[in-house]
This record gives C-alpha cells, structure tokens and sequence, in this order.
C-alpha cells in the first residue's frame, strides 16, 4: 500500500471548510471526487491535516491518501487540477513513508490572522481580512498576545469544549505569537503545537477586545482560569484565517 502527500492551497471563500458535509460544499469534497475519477472510480479515502472552517483559506494544506496502485506524480497533480475548482489547487504531490497521517503525523501548525486597518477598506482585501473600525492600542495588543503564549489549557478559547480534541486534552503550547504590521493591516502569526476547534479565531477575538479596550490584561487571565468558553469574546470573522504551515516529523515524510 502506497502513501501520497498533497500539498494545496484553497481559497475557503465558497466553501463551508474542509470537511465532506451532506449540505453544502467543502474542500473535502471536491478533492475525493477528483481522486476517485483519476483513479478509475476506485475509493481512497482522502484525508486532511484538520478541519477548517467556512470561509477560512489554506496556504498549505497538507492530505493524504493510500492506494495500492502506482501512481505517477505529475500526471495526478495535472488531473487535480484540471479537475478541481480554480479556488482549489495541488501544489504538489509526493510518496509519503507508509506510516505517514496528514492528521495524526502532526507536531505543529502556523496560521496568519490578518486585520485590516484602513478606514475604507481596499475591496480586493475584503475577502481575505477583518476590516477594524475601532481604534487599536497596539502596544496593548502586543501585552495581550504575551498572555497566550507557552503552554496553556485553552478550554476557554475553544469552541465544542465537550467533543473531541477538547475534551480529551485542552492543553496546548504556542510557541509563537507575532504582531507584524504592514502598510494598514496587521498579521497576527500563530505558531504552536497544535490548536483547537476556533482557537485562533477566538483568540483574535478577545486580543481586539483588549486593543479596544472592552477587556483589560486581568480579564484575560481570568478568561484562562474559568475555563467556559462564554467568558471570552466573539470569534474573528473566518476569513481573516490562513493556514500557513503544518510540521511533521522527518521520519514520517518522504522515503
């Protein structure tokens, strides 16, 4: 049985996040559809690095599938892409080692936030960013950000705190967690271990509610200790969201 590694981008916009769902498109979805007509109708199961959700978009999104076929490379990445969507690429596609999961492989990931800050917002970014009226102390959001940063029980910036990752360990580290400006946006770099269901977006949320000063810095702990996901702020519009990277150790990679 042979392992294949996709790498691809998707632009999340028309597309209610990764998984295959019975009412609405997804990323997942088109993906299988293209595989099992390369394949000659044959079923592998398709499998992605995580759930993201509608609207959020993937630099690098990482997949896999096993068939005991043999597959060329590039003949693959040329049907994809003649058979997928134009907002859904593989950027490449690569024999993976036998025990690789694009899932359960995973000791890391980063994502991009990015917050729009022009008063009339560039209408090609409109997609792609959370466009802020409200005015943002940035020396206080770079204070906030410290707070998140090291390993932490994030159940109160997790969303199904009963389900899933969530409830089996809420603790996550975050290694990384950068504010870089650019000409009228700021990107908020996350980068850790692993993240929980909208535990970017959440905590983006609560970060432009302490920069606008609807929180303060001891909110912030508080939020950590109660441990409820009602105690902290409204999560950031999806399609702010990039998934930029996710880690995997060599020995899992190619053979």
């Amino acid at each position: 049985m042979q392992c294949y590694k996709l790498t691809l981008a998707t632009d999340g916009t028309h597309y209610n996040g990764w998984q295959i769902q019975s009412n609405a498109p997804s990323v997942q979805q088109h993906l299988q559809e293209a595989l099992t007509t390369f394949l000659g109708g044959e079923y592998a199961p398709l499998i992605g690095s995580g759930r993201t959700d509608a609207g959020v978009h993937a630099l690098n999104q990482i997949a896999h599938f096993k068939t005991e076929r043999s597959v060329d490379l590039n003949r693959l990445k040329l049907a994809f892409n003649g058979l997928l969507p134009r907002d859904i690429r593989v950027n490449k596609v690569e024999i993976a080692s036998p025990q690789f999961h694009s899932r359960y492989s995973a000791i890391g990931k980063e994502y991009h936030y990015y917050l729009n800050l022009e008063r009339v917002m560039d209408p090609f970014r409109r997609l792609y960013s959370w466009h802020l009226l409200r005015k943002l102390d940035i020396p206080l959001l770079h204070e906030a950000a410290s707070l998140f940063i090291g390993t932490h029980d994030f159940t109160s910036f997790a969303n199904e705190q009963h389900r899933g990752s969530v409830a089996r360990n809420p603790v996550r580290t975050i290694y990384r967690l950068d504010i870089v400006p650019s000409e009228n946006e700021l990107c908020l770099k996350f980068e850790g271990n692993g993240f929980l269901y909208k535990m970017v977006r959440n905590i983006v949320g609560t970060l432009v509610d302490v920069a606008s000063m609807k929180l303060s810095l001891a909110d912030v702990v508080s939020i950590f200790e109660a441990k409820d996901r009602k105690r902290a702020s409204k999560a950031a519009p999806a399609h702010g969201l990039f998934l930029v990277r996710v880690d995997y150790p060599v020995d899992h990679l190619l053979i």
